[in-house]
């Protein structure tokens, strides 16, 4: 199928507005938090669910929706995703409490994973496969900056509009990425066209009992009922889950993909870098916020040394890839990631001059640059052409649920050592939740150690087998 570099650009532009949508909701919400906790009352639990319902849901949902797109077409679930998630999004602006805000989060999840599963598996059936690593590198570059912006963008509307604007901004987007979507975009189809629904199920019990259970931890006692029931609970059904995937035919999450070494490695490190990412700057947002005074726009730009470094990288580091090979790229990422973090943690006090934490900050960009520009061509590259659906769902939900588990994890660090009240004991909670998210992103990168060397991401698989592509407005343009 001869597929124009115009389609590609149009593909690219919806995918890539898409991403953007949906990576920018992970974060924005942070640098929110003390105005919603203003406006809607809450305590850090709940201040925790209004960022973790929407990641919960979309990380236990994306592989459905890999197979819903797989099942009845990877356009009409994308466009379908997208609805829900603008129309959640304005759900969230129009709140009129915290509950029902956590309620909109969760759609929002729920929009997010029927639309972000698809992006590669659209985008990587059209690029020319000599192109693919270039413009699936570039998607990953979108990704990346639309969670580091968030922060910024965040403050931005909080300081000079109102924190609802942080979910109106979703709206006009989306109402004009929906017609674009269904006339650009070329329909397609994977093999399978069952559902696991008892696998769903078990997955997102055993997920929120156990992030359910490292939340309420640190106020309900570790040893309470409660706690112990959900974390033993969750861990029971997950443990379920896993031997459901082994023995069913159609397994919602394919566990033989986990015997490409490639595939299992970078998916741990995935899992491990947005755990410390994601739980690191919910914690410095607030610090800046809190102990150091600043606005929430204030807050927004002290993280921009982290958050701007991609647009000037990135360009880069595709030319270095394609000499040192992605799996070093990789690694050498998220070490900085580790290290920028651990530099926070040594330097950070309630009176810490900013300037100083400003070389941390960078060597974070950089860390999050180095990953995520290589990452999708990596992984989508490890598997077979007719388990990209899967892969592509696999890849975003374990990122997802890091996020998930690193702010629970970190929060919960935070919670057992420090307080929010005073500075003393918000830097006294803070700087043990930064080392311990430097560990989980070092152990990342031990795990992109372990995936075989290679350079070239080429499999025979890459020619197309196993997608079906039907017409659509885009195969016309």
């Amino acid at each position: 199928m001869h597929v124009s570099k115009r389609n590609v650009l149009w593909t690219f532009l919806c995918c890539g507005l898409g991403v953007a949508m949906v990576s920018l909701d992970n974060l924005v919400v942070i640098t929110a938090l003390p105005a919603i906790r203003e406006s809607l009352g809450g305590d850090i639990q709940q201040l925790e669910w209004t960022v973790n319902a929407y990641t919960l849901t979309y990380a236990v949902l994306m592989l459905p929706g890999a197979a819903l797109g797989d099942r009845f077409g990877r356009r009409r679930m994308f466009v379908v995703g997208l609805g829900v998630f603008t129309a959640a999004s304005a759900a969230a602006a129009l709140a009129p409490g915290i509950g029902a805000l956590i309620a909109a989060r969760a759609l929002q999840g729920l929009g997010a994973a029927a639309l972000m599963p698809l992006n590669l598996t659209l985008l990587t059936a059209v690029a020319p496969a000599a192109r693919r690593g270039a413009v699936l590198g570039a998607l990953s570059a979108v990704e990346g900056l639309a969670i580091a912006m968030g922060p910024l963008i965040g403050g931005v509307m909080v300081e000079h509009l109102t924190w609802q604007w942080i979910f109106w901004i979703n709206v006009p987007i989306g109402l004009v990425l929906l017609p674009l979507g269904r006339w650009k975009l070329a329909e397609s189809r994977g093999p399978n066209s069952r559902l696991d629904l008892i696998g769903t199920v078990l997955a997102g019990v055993g997920l929120f009992g156990i992030v359910f259970g490292l939340i309420q931890g640190p106020t309900d006692g570790w040893s309470s009922p409660l706690v112990l029931t959900a974390l033993a609970g969750g861990a029971l059904v997950s443990a379920a889950f896993v031997l459901w995937e082994l023995r069913t035919d159609m397994p919602m999450f394919p566990m033989r993909l986990f015997r490409h070494r490639t595939f299992s490695g970078m998916n741990a490190a995935g899992l491990l870098m947005f755990a410390g990412m994601f739980g690191s700057v919910f914690l410095l947002t607030q610090f800046f916020q809190g102990p150091r005074g600043y606005s929430p726009m204030e807050a927004g730009l002290r993280i921009l040394p982290w958050t701007a470094v991609p647009i000037f990288v990135a360009p880069l580091v595709g030319f270095l890839s394609d000499r040192i090979g992605s799996r070093a790229i990789v690694a050498i990422g998220l070490t900085f990631q580790a290290c920028g973090l651990g530099w926070i943690a040594a330097r950070v006090s309630p009176d810490v001059d900013y300037v100083s934490l400003v070389p941390a900050l960078v060597m974070c960009g950089l860390g999050m640059t180095f990953y995520f520009s290589p990452t999708a061509n990596l992984v989508m590259s490890s598997v077979d052409a007719q388990d990209r659906g899967m892969a592509s769902g696999a890849v975003n939900s374990l990122r997802e649920l890091g996020g998930v588990l690193g702010v629970a994890v970190l929060a919960s660090v935070f919670t057992a050592h420090g307080d929010l009240v005073t500075a003393d004991g918000f830097t006294d909670g803070m700087v043990p939740a930064l080392w311990t998210g430097a560990c989980l992103i070092a152990v990342g990168a031990l795990a992109v150690l372990t995936t075989p060397r290679r350079r070239g991401a080429g499999r025979p698989a890459d020619r197309g087998a196993g997608v079906k592509i039907s017409g659509a407005g885009s195969a016309q343009a």
